[in-house]
């Protein structure tokens, strides 16, 4: 049987080919490890760009107006290599269907052009998209692109789809167009009963060309 991480770092040390600065346990050094060297899977694409995608869209990261009927929602995230490095700079375009599960085809309602920072962190506010007759589930639309990197064209979903009946991991192949159980994301509600929001976290992973 190999050795764990941790059994591995102990051994090492014990013979002496491994050895720190610092007072560490093996288990504190096997984590540090452990995150050091971590890989990533790249983000699952989903689909082509689709009939709704419109180039030019503003560049903000606040898509919804005072007023906006639906559930207020806040997504961050971060935009990563396949190595685990942030990526910088990054270009994240998105675009969703407002509460109701309509698209804006005339002007750049829903629609935005983000950059991710030093961090490669993005974030923007909107609502809970709506469901569309052409499609099962709520979804936001991602295109993101970076220098040196494949671009990536996928949809972030909602674990509290009603479509998923509370078990997503069940019920995610309910639409087919939803590559990737970890597309699905978990939803928590903030704030105070007079001020409830959405927040939701999505990771993307770009591979290097």
């Amino acid at each position: 049987m190999p050795l764990s991480r941790r059994d591995l770092v102990a051994k090492c040390m014990a013979l002496g080919v491994l050895t720190s600065t610092g007072n560490f346990l093996p288990s504190a050094l096997a984590e540090a490890w452990e995150q050091n060297e971590t890989l990533r899977k790249p983000t699952s694409p989903g689909g082509g760009l689709g009939p709704f995608y419109k180039r030019l869209a503003p560049t903000t990261n606040m898509l919804r107006e005072p007023g906006d009927p639906g559930m207020p929602l806040t997504v961050t995230g971060q935009v990563f290599d396949t190595r685990g490095s942030v990526i910088p700079g990054a270009t994240v375009e998105i675009w969703q269907t407002n509460h109701a599960g309509i698209y804006d085809l005339d002007g750049y309602r829903y629609r935005a052009k983000l950059a991710t920072n030093d961090e490669g962190k993005y974030d923007f506010s909107s609502v809970m998209p709506g469901h569309y007759p052409a499609r099962v589930c709520q979804h936001v639309h991602y295109l993101v692109t970076a220098p040196g990197h494949k671009p990536l064209i996928t949809q972030m979903y909602f674990a509290t789809d009603p479509v998923f009946e509370g078990d997503p991991d069940k019920n995610y192949t309910r639409d087919p167009l939803l590559t990737g159980r970890e597309l699905v994301r978990p939803v928590t509600l903030v704030g105070d009963p007079k001020d409830i929001h959405a927040a939701v976290r999505f990771e993307l992973v770009l591979e290097v060309l």
